[in-house]
């Protein structure tokens, strides 16, 4: 692709502080991108100057703390801001309460300890001070801390440095539900890489299996892969079979047979048998590793959403400034002036919104939801295009048998019985199936003596006669299976059923075919109704995506009215896919494998769905929904439209009465303390009617579209 990236540690920073960073980097004229998270990655063609970056780092965080270490490192556990913010939030608020008591308690105490009082309220703004002055300083510009800054520099020239403890305390404490719902839901990419698998065996040239460790393999190396075990690297299976559980890379659910000659995956697992493997790729060459790069090569280049209430913030501040000038050269009155000052628009348009934010999160927690910050709320609520992968999200992921058809003269009770015997001890998902049906009719398995598992055909067994069933030599499989053993299968073949993805297994007992097993990964129930609130929420198109072969991708698109469909698709592709819809209208992506996560970090909000979703699917999506319902879904995307429109309620309420105050105060119909009066209660009206978002239809989930 021509580029490289570097990362580099970064201490707890503020959003606004990684932005901030984002934008100095990329000014480098080697850097493609920027990212800031819990590290700061730096996407770059040529020559990196890492001495520049090192001294845009240290500008960025200088306010904040100094970095341990400035050179480049794979991860690390890095300090959480979350203390930070829960101490300042607690600090302010307890601060305040013991003021007010001070003061009602003991006036005389509560007047001669002003300095002290004002020292304490410094204390707990240091931050927004900090980066106030920062803004003016090195952007030329007020923003919303400036702002923030004036308020409380005014309260305490004004003789009243508790007056700003309220939004303090407010302030903080929002950002410490985001920082505290965006550091649990996200995790270090880097830990994928690892593979959870430190040692592998080598096979040496006496033939010898020797563990060592998988970073001192070789390309041309030879691994021993067991039952159970990860595949480490990329390579060519020289010796062996055994059934490859690559749902990490391909996303199927069914294991795929591997024998000499075929390629297999890093991130993949032996179901059975065992693999001598050619070592071809390693670390950062492997699929896996690809498809983890392009994660974060999407999550740099996102379009950045900012937050509408800071916009608006930073386009009033100069208004307020303005305002309080205007005053007081024509009228002298420094009360007036305070009443310009003590009005604080942002203070109404940050904490409504940073309140509507968190409830949202907190809203879409409750029903099994984890939304990763509050831009992609803000993104939801413009959501028009859904794209859903097809393995584990329209469908449950979870094989079940569905159709039974016996020989005449053979039970369903004998058949079924008969091949859970044979495939009793098989980890394949068919048996599961397979064995889950038997046990649901609470029918007891009968035991099995010798059993063969023949790699990518089926099982052959013992299984003694029980009760009045006869046993004898089983087998269970395909019908390539049946062929080699010359056991006629005419009359049980049905092409119909394997075109709509469906699998079909033979049991015979010697050489007589008792029947045959239909199993299916069925639909998500409620999945349709899903599809149907999205369309009445807005939503204009829904479309889905798969591996799968032409005939499955048509069957179940027909079947679940969707508007387009687009079968054989790679893990690339899936990504190419979202950002020609992106050009067009704004996308949701459903996924949950390895092989989504390109598509689920592009999109403008990917959605990692189900019990079954892997980790990096959850790292590469802004919201994972824990819920195996799909109708959660609908609901998150109701809660962030509705989220919105509260927003903007509060953004007309907050400017209209802030006005009309700050009229009153200029013409002397108010003082200071009124001011501030109307000004907090305007606040807390509308972070109260953010607040319903948390109590909104709590009976019937957070769906607020009808």
């Amino acid at each position: 692709m021509g580029y490289q990236y570097m990362t580099f540690p970064l201490p707890a920073l503020s959003t606004r502080q990684k932005t901030l960073l984002e934008v100095s980097i990329r000014q480098i004229t080697s850097v493609i991108c920027a990212s800031a998270g819990n590290q700061l990655t730096v996407y770059y063609q040529g020559r990196l100057p890492l001495a520049v970056v090192n001294e845009r780092i240290l500008q960025a965080v200088s306010p904040c703390r100094t970095l341990p270490a400035l050179a480049p490192s794979p991860g690390g556990e890095e300090a959480s801001p979350f203390a930070e913010y829960r101490r300042d939030a607690i600090l302010a608020g307890a601060g305040l309460v013991g003021l007010q008591l001070l003061r009602m308690a003991m006036p005389g105490t509560f007047t001669a300890l002003y300095m002290a009082r004002s020292a304490f309220v410094l204390f707990v703004a240091r931050k927004f001070i900090t980066s106030g002055v920062r803004s003016l300083l090195v952007e030329r510009q007020p923003n919303a801390d400036t702002l923030t800054t004036t308020a409380v520099m005014a309260s305490v020239l004004g003789g009243k440095p508790e007056s700003s403890l309220t939004l303090l305390a407010l302030s903080n404490f929002a950002e410490m539900l985001t920082t505290y719902t965006a550091e649990r839901a996200r995790k270090h990419i880097s830990n994928l890489l690892r593979l959870d698998q430190q040692y592998v065996w080598k096979i040496e040239e006496d033939g010898h299996e020797v563990r060592v460790a998988v970073n001192s393999l070789k390309i041309g190396d030879r691994i021993g892969v067991h039952l159970g075990e990860k595949i480490c690297v990329d390579g060519r299976v020289v010796t062996g079979a055994a059934a490859v559980d690559q749902s990490s890379i391909t996303g199927e659910y069914i294991p795929v047979e591997k024998a000499i000659g075929d390629y297999v995956y890093a991130g993949t697992v032996l179901q059975n048998g065992f693999l001598e493997i050619v070592v071809e790729k390693l670390g950062d060459d492997t699929a896996l590793a690809r498809i983890v790069h392009m994660v974060e090569e999407a999550q740099a280049r996102r379009a950045p959403v900012q937050n509408f209430a800071d916009r608006m913030a930073n386009m009033l501040v100069p208004i307020s400034f303005i305002a309080a000038g205007l005053v007081y050269g024509a009228t002298k009155d420094w009360q007036r002036v305070l009443n310009m000052l003590f009005i604080d628009f942002s203070c109404g348009l940050k904490l409504s919104t940073a309140t509507a934010i968190s409830a949202a999160i907190g809203r879409a927690a409750s029903r099994g939801a984890l939304i990763k910050g509050g831009n992609y709320v803000e993104a939801l609520a413009g959501v028009d295009t859904i794209v859903l992968d097809k393995t584990g999200t329209i469908t449950v992921g979870k094989p079940q048998v569905i159709t039974v058809k016996t020989s005449p003269g053979v039970t369903e009770r004998e058949l079924l019985l008969l091949a859970a015997s044979a495939e009793y001890h098989s980890a394949h998902p068919l048996a599961s199936a397979i064995l889950e049906h038997v046990e649901n009719q609470g029918w007891e398995i009968p035991p099995h003596s010798n059993t063969e598992t023949i790699v990518a055909r089926g099982i052959l067994a013992e299984v003694p006669d029980f009760e009045d069933i006869r046993g004898g030599r089983i087998l269970v499989g395909s019908l390539r299976f049946m062929e080699e053993y010359q056991i006629p299968c005419q009359g049980f073949d049905d092409p119909s059923a394997e075109n709509c993805g469906y699998n079909l297994v033979y049991v015979a007992r010697e050489q007589q075919l008792l029947g045959s097993l239909v199993v299916s990964d069925p639909i998500r129930p409620n999945l349709k109704k899903t599809i149907n609130q999205l369309r009445r929420q807005g939503v204009d198109e829904v479309v889905m995506i798969t591996g799968d072969a032409e005939p499955v991708a048509k069957h179940v698109a027909t079947a679940m009215d969707l508007d387009a469909y687009h079968a054989e698709v790679l893990p690339e592709d899936k990504a190419n896919l979202v950002n020609r819809l992106k050009r067009r209208s704004q996308v949701l992506m459903v996924g949950d494998g390895i092989n989504d996560a390109p598509a689920l970090a592009f999109a403008d909000v990917g959605v990692a769905m189900g019990g079954r979703r892997t980790d990096i699917a959850v790292e590469s999506a802004a919201i994972t929904i824990n819920s195996e319902d799909p109708l959660v879904l609908s609901e998150v995307v109701s809660l962030g439209k509705r989220t919105m429109q509260i927003v903007q309620q509060n953004f007309t309420a907050t400017i209209a009465v802030n006005t009309a105050a700050m009229l009153l105060g200029a013409i002397g119909r108010t003082n200071p303390m009124v001011s501030a009066l109307i000004h907090n209660a305007a606040t807390v009206g509308v972070v109260l009617n953010s607040a319903r978002i948390l109590m909104a239809n709590k009976k019937q989930g957070i769906t607020f579209v009808k």
